[in-house]
């Protein structure tokens, strides 16, 4: 799509003079600084133009127009010292333009009033930052999780149907559905475009973070290493745009320390490395910090605080054998109190058997073996037969692996619990 010239704001001010550009740069230093005010601007200004039109496709429509009449104009003209007030500035004439051309009455009146709005060009701080009232309505608990999860990643993030199709493994015209059908609910259930009343703001907060989570596991377990940045990405945001909320600092703690992780997970063949096994030199250690620093920046004890504690005590540890066994398993048994899930239950089990031995654990294991929500849930007879490996008791162990690798969910994992059926006598 061409966009067309741009039209003057209120005080006359074109997309160029938001921040005089300091000369001509190159092409490949233009591409660079569009694609970092990408990164950093696609959410700001899309979640801008929804508020001021009401459309969430002409909204992401006239972004894209913007960042393309970017790459045209950066390299002749220079890049602005302001990039994210260039790119609001031409986003919002692009759809003055785009309304004026309709054909329907109400749309001339959405131009006019898009006219009258002022600041459009002053400085960014300046400028109100609508995402968090975009990231509330991307996660309304009225819409599907899935759909929740897509509608983030494609108007915070950025990210093309395409490329979430990619990361979710499904076909791009699922997808697209997806997002339409998350659009149309969002228009004709009338959900508003707005934070949630304080009564409210807890329980609808739980439910962004569980999406930024999901997102980022997504990405972290499958070795889709973008999402997972994504995720990242989104949660400082929220994180930014939420100081006084303890459990979005606990969440973007959880997620760095897991992340530092990333280098070490899998070997030169791909294959899974377990933690006790992981080289931690190349752990990201500047991540570590950050997290740990994140973390003790999160009073309270909310379960995305609780988790990063957990994560904490894995990363910071020297080596394997230092690892504070006894407190990950306190802070499980914190967590179980806190939300009562078999998921947390299997977690304390591998804490309390490296805390007291596998024989201490093996109990736990045999209750959550009644437990529906574990049905064909791999962890659980993966974690059982390694305590019947180092118990020796390799028969039953063998069979314990056989049946978590009927039930891995990925062709990695499928490949680390071969190697230790394979290597179960050696």
């Amino acid at each position: 799509m061409t966009p067309s010239a741009p039209i003057p704001g209120p005080a006359g001010t074109a997309p160029g003079r938001a921040g005089d550009p300091p000369g001509p740069a190159s092409v490949v230093d233009a591409r660079a600084a569009v694609d970092a005010a990408f990164r950093v601007e696609w959410g700001r200004i899309v979640a801008t133009l929804i508020r001021l039109t009401g459309d969430w496709d002409l909204a992401e429509e006239c972004a894209q127009d913007a960042f393309t009449q970017a790459l045209g104009k950066w390299p002749a003209d220079g890049v602005p010292r302001r990039p994210g007030a260039w790119l609001t500035t031409a986003a919002r004439n692009r759809a003055i333009d785009r309304l004026r051309r309709a054909a329907s009455e109400e749309a001339r009146l959405r131009a006019a009033a898009l006219l009258a709005v002022p600041g459009a060009t002053s400085e960014e701080g300046s400028v109100p930052d609508d995402r968090l009232q975009l990231i509330f309505t991307c996660c309304h608990p009225a819409l599907p999780l899935d759909a929740r999860v897509a509608l983030t990643l494609r108007t915070l993030a950025g990210l093309t149907t395409p490329e979430i199709a990619r990361a979710f493994l499904i076909p791009e015209a699922t997808m697209a559905q997806r997002l339409v059908r998350a659009k149309r609910k969002i228009r004709n259930a009338g959900i508003p475009y707005r934070v949630p009343a304080a009564h409210l703001l807890p329980e609808r907060l739980a439910g962004v973070l569980a999406v930024l989570y999901l997102t980022f596991n997504e990405g972290y377990t499958a070795g889709r290493e973008n999402l997972a940045d994504e995720a990242i990405r989104l949660t400082r945001v929220l994180a930014a745009l939420m100081p006084d909320e303890p459990e979005a600092r606990g969440l973007l703690a959880l997620m760095l320390l897991h992340h530092a992780r990333r280098a070490a997970r899998t070997d030169a063949s791909g294959d899974l490395v377990t933690l006790g096994e992981q080289d931690r030199a190349r752990w990201d250690h500047e991540l570590i910090i950050e997290g740990v620093r994140v973390l003790a920046r999160s009073p309270g004890r909310g379960p995305y605080r609780i988790q990063a504690a957990i994560a904490a005590c894995h990363a910071t540890a020297t080596r394997a054998e230092d690892t504070d066994w006894p407190q990950i398993a306190a802070l499980y048994g914190e967590l179980a109190t806190l939300t009562p899930s078999p998921v947390i239950e299997l977690n304390r089990a591998v804490a309390i058997a490296e805390a007291d031995g596998p024989a201490a654990a093996l109990p736990l294991l045999d209750r959550l073996s009644t437990s529906p929500e574990l049905t064909g849930y791999h962890l659980l007879p993966a974690t059982r037969a390694e305590l019947l490996r180092r118990l020796g008791r390799t028969t039953e162990a063998a069979s314990a692996y056989r049946t978590a690798l009927a039930q891995a969910p990925t062709e990695t994992e499928r490949r680390f619990l071969t190697t230790r059926l394979t290597t179960l006598n050696d």
